[in-house]
Formats: structure tokens, C-alpha cells, sequence
């Protein structure tokens, strides 16, 4: 059990570290534009229909390159050609994918009875935090005026694209689990009015201020990198969710977290806390700490055990869908899970 939490301690916070990939700096001339491009010629070159919901978009992007989007379509878009339909982007973790929403949970059979449009972006296994780049080589951050690669895609060029090709409405939600829980506060922080509510599922949301508990570990790896990534971490600024929570004034909040002491969701073979859920979940409580103090509202989960697994992120969607739909003014025909379930 230690081997298994220490090696996803390591992925999460080498996620969370700095990263060089070269974006592509423009699109690929030989592909065909489909649809209507973004401002900054970001656009959409091959559609891959799945079944009849899910489609897998291959964008190329200004911004970082060539990107795979997977949509999940309303129900009954193919009915409501003229129809605009509220949009969630769904974000996944460090070392994650863009399939895995749909492989690891049931979103899909969860959305079928509203009419949300769910994107699920990649963002090569979670690199969402590239601003960590610009501080470890010496540079002064990125501003919203300069933002970095992925925030730049994931917040402008992606909506004008389902927006313009999708039939997306500007109703917009943005959650995420783990960094991709992290980068949806940050980036809602940091565009306000953009999304209606955002929500975070076991979000790292203390990344500069909460690293002790990981020192359970015992990992002189996993410590060094800690070290690196707290050193990078005070410098973010604007990248705090702590400092950012006055900005979050206006926007619907969903928050949960576990505490790392195995729960019900938990196989049952498992004995070991999870130092990392238990980081996530202090960060998580100096954030709500956060919100509080600026009088900033939010639904919160604070449900104790459980460890940094799948089955409590499903469950969180399955907990927060009426948070999300009654935000962005959806509806839904399907049973509202209670907390405690």
C-alpha cells in the first residue's frame, strides 16, 4: 500500500512540477479546418463519432500544440439543431487522460437526463500548471495578459470553439479532480464572470500551504520534488487559491474533500491512510477557511474518510450534477443523490 500511495504521490506532484514542452506554434497547414476557428486560429481538423453522444475532437492549438477534447452530447442535440446548450468542462488529474471521465466513471448515464454539453479536455496528463515554468526559469509569472499555454486554451480558445462549432451556450461550469480540481478554481479565480460555478473534487488547493503531511512518505524523491514545487509555489502569486478566494465573489463553489483514513468506497483490503487525500483534504480546509473569511459562499464536502480514488470523485459528480445544473440554469429529470450516500 505504501508503494502504491507514494508512486501516485509522485505523479500528482510531478504534475505539479514545472514542465518544457514546445507547443506547435501555429496549426498544421495540410489539415483542414472543420467548422469555425477560434480567434487566435485555434481550430478543430478531425471529428471521431463513438457512439451516438460521444465525439473525439483533435484540435490544433496556438496555445500548446495539437489536443484531443472528448464531448458528450445532450441527449437530444441531434432533435435541437438551433438550441444552445450549457457547457461543463470537465478536467482530470495528474497522470490523467481526457478519456477518463467516461472510462472510470459514470457521467455518462449521470448527464443523460439533462441537456449539458460535458468537455472533457486533455491537457497531456495534466500539465495544466505550466505557469510553474515561467518561475523556475527565472521569469516574473504570467499575468492574464500573458497567460500560460493551457490556460489559454482550456479558457479562451476551447469555448469559442464549442461555443461556435457545438451549439455551447456562454453558461459555462468547470470542475476537475486532484490538479485538475486545483486549476478549476484558478482558473474561475482568475476570469471572473467566464464560469458560472466551479467545482473541485479532492482539488489540491493548499499546494503552497499545506505540504507537511506528505512527509509520511518517507520517499527522499517525493520530498525533493515537494521541496521544489513549495519553493515554485510561494512565488505563483496569482496562482494561490487561498489569495485568489476574494475573486471567487459571484461564482457558485462546490468544494470536497476526504481526510486519508480508508471509507466505504475503499477496497476493502485497505489498512493505510492516504497521506495525500489527507493533504489535499488540509488544503482544502484552508481554503474553505479562505472563503469564509471573505464572506464568499460555496456547497461544501468535507466527508471525512476516503482516500484519493475514483469511486469518491464519481460519487462527487454524482453529488454536485443539481449544484451544477441549478448554476447554469439546467434542467434535470434525474433523482438527486444525498450526501451520505
Amino acid at each position: 500500500m505504501r508503494g502504491r500511495l507514494a508512486a501516485g504521490a509522485v505523479a500528482c506532484c510531478l504534475a505539479l512540477a514545472a514542465c518544457s514542452l514546445a507547443p506547435s506554434p501555429t496549426p498544421a497547414p495540410s489539415l483542414a479546418t472543420i467548422g469555425r476557428p477560434a480567434d487566435d486560429g485555434a481550430r478543430i481538423v478531425k471529428v471521431e463519432t463513438l457512439d451516438p453522444r460521444t465525439r473525439d475532437l483533435t484540435v490544433e492549438s496556438p496555445a500548446v500544440g495539437s489536443v484531443m477534447v472528448r464531448l458528450l452530447l445532450p441527449s437530444t442535440f441531434a432533435d435541437e439543431p438551433a438550441a444552445r446548450f450549457p457547457v461543463l468542462y470537465l478536467l482530470h488529474g495528474g497522470g490523467g487522460e481526457y478519456t477518463d471521465w467516461t472510462s472510470k466513471t459514470d457521467v455518462e448515464a449521470l448527464t443523460t437526463p439533462t441537456r449539458l454539453l460535458v468537455v472533457m479536455p486533455a491537457a497531456l496528463s495534466s500539465r495544466l500548471d505550466d505557469w510553474f515554468k515561467s518561475v523556475k526559469d527565472g521569469g516574473r509569472g504570467f499575468t492574464k495578459e500573458n497567460p500560460p499555454g493551457w490556460e489559454a486554451f482550456h479558457v479562451t480558445e476551447l469555448p469559442q470553439l464549442i461555443e461556435r462549432n457545438w451549439q455551447g451556450s456562454d453558461a459555462r461550469g468547470i470542475a476537475g479532480l486532484s490538479l485538475g480540481g486545483y486549476a478549476a478554481i484558478v482558473y474561475a479565480a482568475r476570469h471572473p464572470g467566464t464560469y458560472k460555478i466551479a467545482a473541485s473534487f479532492s482539488g489540491a488547493l493548499g499546494v503552497s500551504q499545506r505540504i507537511g503531511q506528505l512527509v509520511q512518505t518517507r520517499d527522499s524523491r517525493v520530498l525533493a520534488r515537494l521541496a521544489e514545487v513549495v519553493a515554485q509555489a510561494k512565488l505563483l502569486g496569482g496562482y494561490s487559491t487561498v489569495a485568489l478566494a476574494p475573486d471567487l465573489k459571484g461564482t457558485a463553489l462546490y468544494i470536497s474533500y476526504g481526510n486519508g483514513v480508508p471509507g466505504p468506497l475503499d477496497p476493502p483490503t485497505t489498512t493505510t491512510d492516504d497521506p495525500f487525500e489527507e493533504w489535499c483534504g488540509g488544503g482544502g480546509e484552508l481554503f474553505k477557511d479562505a472563503l469564509r473569511q471573505d464572506g464568499i459562499p460555496a456547497t461544501l464536502h468535507a466527508y471525512g474518510p476516503g482516500t484519493h480514488l475514483w469511486p469518491y470523485w464519481e460519487r462527487e459528480l454524482g453529488l454536485s450534477l443539481p449544484t451544477i445544473l441549478k448554476a447554469l440554469g439546467a434542467a434535470s429529470t434525474a433523482p438527486s443523490p444525498s450526501p451520505g450516500s
